[in-house]
């Protein structure tokens, strides 16, 4: 079967590209730049702690040796700190990094992944796609075309797929302004985050404006200024006089020495494509999709975006078109963004509004300071990770479904879970490889060599189930889950959102709750296509899907 084409070798596009090869679907990645990424220390994103590590999955990188996990976080208004928020187990801290060290150690995965190849210098200028595939040529000295499976355009806000493929872009152009700089300097709060509304050095009004420090490794810190709103030129001198009153209201005496690393003019557009998949193409990330306003982070979701997809389309790679499936990604992230993208444009003429009675309301800085925390630490409607929970893909009465401290849908808790092979391993190390994970919740399990378990109490005929299931699946076993009853068993989908949770070993609840997690039944003309393929080799397909469905019904009689 041919390769799946990705679009754009930015961090969306390479993501994808890996996370298809760790499910051993190949892909043709078309780069339009000469594959090397300028460093900028500037330009800096900030990961949520389940994005951080579908990327050091990925990447084999500790990416926390390379940015910063922050100690805490302080808000402050003119003078005042209105909240501090120190990290922990309870609340881990985001993750801050430039991001040319992120793309460098995507693309050194990708470098030793046969499974992926790398065209750069290759710009998209047409697509054609039908029934079998989908072809798109690259322009230049050697035009070439390249054939593939599925076409995905990671090619970012001026996306050339979403323009071909005639996808309408609609939103809000220039929401926000900032000037940025990263700078190294010695700043009274090392290790913290800060930000800084209407810090008293500023005049009053509008351009007050706010200011946040976000700190990486060896000293740096990157500063964001809101600037007011227009199309003012931001010139060299404005930005150095910005830096030294910052860098003297902060400090109790003269202003600090500091190194000016990088600056640049960071803009914020609120946009949302009408469709996110025409036919065998896709949209992820900023071709998607754009936000920022408010501290909220649009990198982090395109790379939801990318996980969302590896794994349906790893799916329909392996196993033939599913597209009830398919199309469950443009409802379940543009569903996402689009409750991030209206929580935005509610608050803002709030946050962003200045005078008026809401400057004297008691307690009014306060909420508009737990509105902005929530986007900048990923927490609230701002920020918080989407969910899934009304997902065609969620199943619904089930008899034996029980509640548990992860709705469904909601991305699943990191236990230590037990391996088939015996290992000890976190639950989030499972996750990616395009198999559903079926999780016994087992008390004292941990002190025993799995051995002796898997042979005794429930084990046996759960494990029959799991070999029934309509997907590959494996099966692992923890000890504890928040919320979990002992021997309950959760289902989890490969990019780590609960499909549910069951009340003790139900295989039929089970496997209806694995076939609607893989979009419910086939339709009718897709299991013609698969008994077309079926012939020249007798009946042997048919009778192994009927043969899971018989063990699936045997396994579940005399379940309840």
């Amino acid at each position: 079967m041919d390769p799946v084409i990705v679009v754009g070798a930015g961090p969306v596009g390479l993501t994808l590209a890996l996370a298809l090869a760790r499910q051993e679907v190949p892909t043709v990645v078309l780069d339009e730049g000469p594959g090397k990424d300028e460093p900028r220390p500037a330009r800096s994103v900030v990961l949520r702690e389940e994005t951080a590590a579908l990327l050091e999955r990925l990447t084999g990188v500790a990416l926390g040796e390379h940015g910063m996990r922050w100690a805490g976080w302080r808000s402050v208004r003119r003078r005042q700190v209105l909240s501090e928020i120190a990290f922990d187990a309870a609340e881990p801290a985001p993750l801050h990094i430039a991001q040319h060290f992120l793309t460098g150690f995507l693309r050194a995965a990708i470098a030793r992944e046969p499974l992926v190849k790398v065209a750069v210098d290759s710009r998209v200028d047409a697509i054609e796609q039908e029934r079998s595939g989908v072809t798109a040529h690259t322009r230049g000295p050697k035009g070439t075309w390249w054939r593939g499976s599925y076409l995905v355009g990671c090619d970012g806000p001026r996306s050339t797929v979403r323009k071909l493929q005639d996808i309408r872009f609609p939103g809000r152009t220039a929401v926000e302004r900032h000037a940025v700089a990263a700078l190294r300097a010695e700043l009274p709060w090392e290790g913290r985050a800060l930000l800084h509304r209407m810090p008293p050095w500023r005049s009053s009004g509008p351009s007050a404006g706010e200011v946040t420090a976000r700190p990486l490794p060896d000293g740096v810190w990157r500063l964001d200024w809101l600037l007011p709103p227009g199309k003012d030129l931001v010139t060299p001198e404005m930005l150095l006089s910005r830096i030294r009153e910052t860098l003297t209201g902060w400090s109790d005496g003269p202003s600090p020495a500091y190194d000016l690393l990088d600056t640049g003019v960071h803009t914020v557009h609120h946009r949302l494509a009408r469709r996110w998949r025409a036919g065998r193409v896709f949209l992820a990330g900023d071709a998607a999709h754009l936000l920022g306003a408010l501290g909220t982070q649009g990198l982090d979701e395109g790379l939801r975006d990318a996980d969302n997809l590896a794994w349906k389309l790893a799916a329909a790679w392996h196993h033939g078109p599913q597209e009830a499936l398919l199309d469950s990604y443009q409802t379940e992230r543009r569903a996402v963004i689009a409750a991030r993208l209206r929580a935005a444009d509610q608050a803002l003429p709030v946050l962003r509004g200045g005078g008026g009675l809401r400057q004297i309301v008691p307690g009014a800085a306060r909420s508009h300071d737990a509105l902005l925390t929530d986007g900048h630490l990923g927490r609230g409607p701002l920020g918080a990770p989407g969910t899934y929970g009304t997902s065609p893909l969620t199943p619904r009465d089930l008899e034996a479904a029980i509640p548990v401290e992860t709705p469904p849908g909601s991305p699943v808790t990191d236990v230590r879970v037990t391996a088939e092979d015996g290992s000890f391993v976190r639950l989030r190390d499972r996750l990616g490889r395009g198999a559903l994970l079926v999780v016994l919740i087992a008390p004292g399990t941990g002190v025993w060599e799995r051995k002796h378990w898997m042979s005794a109490g429930v084990m046996p005929r759960l494990a029959a189930a799991v070999t029934a299931l309509p997907h590959p699946a494996e099966l692992l076993v923890a000890e504890s889950y928040p919320g979990a009853p002992a021997h309950s068993v959760l289902l989890v989908r490969p990019d780590g959102h609960l499909v549910t949770a069951l009340s003790g070993v139900r295989p039929a609840d089970l496997y209806a709750a694995a076939e609607a997690a893989l979009g419910g039944a086939m339709r009718a003309e897709q299991q013609e296509e698969e008994e077309k393929g079926h012939q020249g080799r007798g009946d042997e397909g048919v009778e192994g899907q009927e043969e899971k469905q018989g063990a699936a019904a045997q396994a579940g009689s005399g379940a309840r």
